[in-house]
């Protein structure tokens, strides 16, 4: 998502929650704290709010901050190491990117994945539903869909439906990865 529809769709969810609880501009201003003048910007799409200002208006509002800073979900999602955070902090140099949200009822199982190079490990589609969330720690390597895998490096993160064939191939030696598999909630099997 490119940061102006991102700053729209925030802009959307914003009013349109606002709106939803009955409250003017005014009355969110005060209940958060903020300058009626920078609620009125951000309503617009305008100006960039700063992690205490999305933490504020997640309270007032009664929605959680992830729903603030990634109002729309997406199907493949990649963020380089060194790309902008979606959220900074005012009084520190702290900042935050939402990799990826919990969807409600899902079930996420996390790994430690080690490869080196030579021959591709390549994985049948899981049922239908299945994301995969990579971070790639150290080395090099290429990672999702076999029809479109992306080259990442330390810090990079992916996710991608893991219902399609798909990929992992090292590219350095002593790659490592931390794959996070989400899936629709099914209970443990307990005998």
């Amino acid at each position: 998502m490119t940061e102006e529809k991102r700053r729209q769709a925030f802009a959307g969810l914003l009013k349109a929650r606002r709106l939803d609880m009955g409250l003017s501009i005014n009355e969110l201003a005060r209940m958060a704290a903020i300058a009626k003048s920078n609620l009125a910007r951000m309503e617009a799409g305008q100006g960039n709010p700063s992690l205490e200002t999305l933490w504020a208006l997640s309270a007032a509002l009664k929605v959680n901050v992830r729903d603030l800073i990634e109002p729309e979900p997406v199907r493949m999602h990649l963020l380089r190491a060194g790309q902008r955070f979606d959220a900074q902090a005012a009084d520190a140099r702290f900042g935050v990117s939402l990799l990826s949200t919990s969807p409600a009822g899902a079930a996420r199982d996390i790994y430690r994945v080690a490869f080196e190079p030579g021959k591709i490990k390549f994985s049948e589609p899981h049922p239908q539903g299945t994301i995969e969330h990579v971070m790639l720690v150290a080395g090099l390597a290429k990672i999702g869909p076999v029809d479109a895998p992306e080259t990442l490096s330390p810090g990079d993160y992916l996710s991608f439906s893991g219902g399609q064939k798909h990929m992992y191939e090292a590219l350095k030696r002593g790659t490592t990865a931390i794959v996070i598999m989400e899936s629709a909630y099914a209970p443990r099997y307990t005998p």
